[in-house]
C-alpha cells in the first residue's frame, strides 16, 4: 500500500453509506417571495378539510334522520296525561362512529401518508406547493407529518389564542412558516 497525501484542503469525504447518494441540504436563506404564500395555504387547509366536514356531516344527517320517539303515559292517580321523549337511535349513533373513523382514515391518509410521502395533500396539489423538510428539501415522511399535524391539534386545545397565532405566523415570518414548521422544521415550497 503506497502512502498518497492528502487532497489539497484536507481529507478526503467520507464514502457514502449504503450506497445512496447525500441530500443536498436547502439554502439557508431563501427570499420571502420564494415560500408559499399564507392565503394559498389557508385554501389548501379549507380543500383538505372539505371531505372531513363531509364525511362527518353524513354521519350526523343519520343521527338526525332515524331520531325515535317514545311516549309513556302517565296512569297514576294524579293523571298527568302522555310524556314523550325523542332520542338518538342506535343506527344513527353507530353512523356518527362509523362516519367519525372514516373521516379520521381520510385525515390520516392526506396529510399523514399521501402529504409525508409526496409534500402535499389534496389542498397543497390543487393549489401547486408542497411541505418538504428544511435541511433536506425533501417530503418529512409519515411520523413527521402525523406529529406536524398532532401540534397544530394540540395548539387548538390547549388554547384556541396560541393556535391562531401559530397559524398566523406565516404573515410576518421571513419563510412564511407557522409556529409548528418552525417546531418541526418544514418549510411551504411552490412546485
Amino acid at each position: 500500500m503506497t502512502d498518497q497525501p492528502p487532497p489539497p484542503g484536507g481529507y478526503p469525504p467520507p464514502p457514502h453509506a449504503g450506497g445512496y447518494p447525500q441530500a443536498q441540504p436547502m439554502p439557508p436563506m431563501l427570499p420571502k417571495e420564494a415560500y408559499t404564500p399564507w392565503f394559498t395555504r389557508v385554501l389548501a387547509w379549507i380543500i383538505d378539510y372539505i371531505p372531513f366536514t363531509i364525511i362527518l356531516g353524513i354521519g350526523f344527517a343519520m343521527l338526525a334522520g332515524t331520531r325515535e320517539t317514545a311516549c309513556i303515559t302517565d296512569v297514576s292517580e294524579y293523571e298527568l296525561g302522555e310524556f314523550c321523549a325523542t332520542g338518538a337511535s342506535t343506527l344513527g349513533q353507530a353512523s356518527v362512529v362509523v362516519a367519525a373513523l372514516a373521516a379520521l382514515a381520510y385525515l390520516v391518509w392526506n396529510l399523514g401518508y399521501r402529504q409525508g410521502r409526496t409534500g402535499s395533500s389534496i389542498g397543497k396539489s390543487i393549489l401547486k406547493f408542497k411541505v418538504v423538510s428544511e435541511k433536506t428539501g425533501q417530503p418529512m415522511g409519515f411520523g413527521l407529518s402525523v406529529l406536524r399535524e398532532f401540534i397544530y391539534l394540540i395548539a387548538y386545545f390547549a388554547c384556541g389564542l396560541l393556535w391562531i397565532i401559530a397559524v398566523l405566523f406565516p404573515l410576518w415570518d421571513s419563510k412564511r412558516q407557522t409556529l409548528v414548521d418552525k417546531i418541526v422544521s418544514t418549510i411551504c415550497l411552490p412546485l
